[in-house]
């Protein structure tokens, strides 16, 4: 699994949400949010930024994650 997507989930799961839930948070489809954590689909920064807002965290902490991957 790709950085990406292996932060989004375990940032994901660590918030208690369901991708359900992220999607309704972050303005996106339920399947948006599965292609993104099985690596199907990239996305843009202004995705990333809907989600780290969805997540309830800053993107910086995010971005920080995957580098430290």
């Amino acid at each position: 699994m790709g950085e990406f997507s292996r932060t989004l989930r375990k940032f994901r799961t660590e918030a208690g949400l369901s991708q359900e839930e992220l999607a309704h948070r972050a303005g996106k489809s339920i399947r948006y949010i599965s292609l993104l954590e099985s690596r199907k689909h990239q996305p843009s920064l202004a995705t990333l930024k809907k989600s780290c807002v969805g997540l309830g965290g800053a993107m910086t902490e995010f971005v920080a994650e995957i580098k430290s991957l």
